[in-house]
């Protein structure tokens, strides 16, 4: 049987190796869809193996599209090995939180 790690070890192995500017929270799958470039009031956001990314200000997700490829508001943590960069990319945009795909 598996033990179930508190919300503060997932926070710290979500964020482990990645200085982050605070504040940091966490995101269920739900709000991370409505960050999906949709509405021009809401940052819009990816998320990757376990941590947020805010890619607003990033032109290659013009309204919530990357490329028409990828979409925002989604967890792409298996689509970096179709793209023709890795995750080095990542560290050009802000990490905002963490993805708890446990969160209603």
């Amino acid at each position: 049987m598996q033990r179930r790690r508190s919300p503060q070890q997932k926070m710290n192995q979500a964020m482990e190796g990645r200085r982050a500017s605070p504040p940091l929270r966490w995101y269920s799958l739900a709000e991370l869809e409505r960050h999906n470039g949709a509405d021009p009031s809401l940052p819009v956001l990816i998320a990757y193996m376990g941590k947020v990314y805010d890619v607003t200000a990033s032109y290659q997700w013009a309204k919530g599209s990357h490329w028409g490829e990828h979409r925002a508001g989604q967890n792409l943590s298996g689509c970096l090995n179709e793209a023709v960069h890795g995750e080095e990319m990542l560290s050009r945009v802000p990490c905002v939180g963490a993805l708890d795909e446990e969160l209603p």
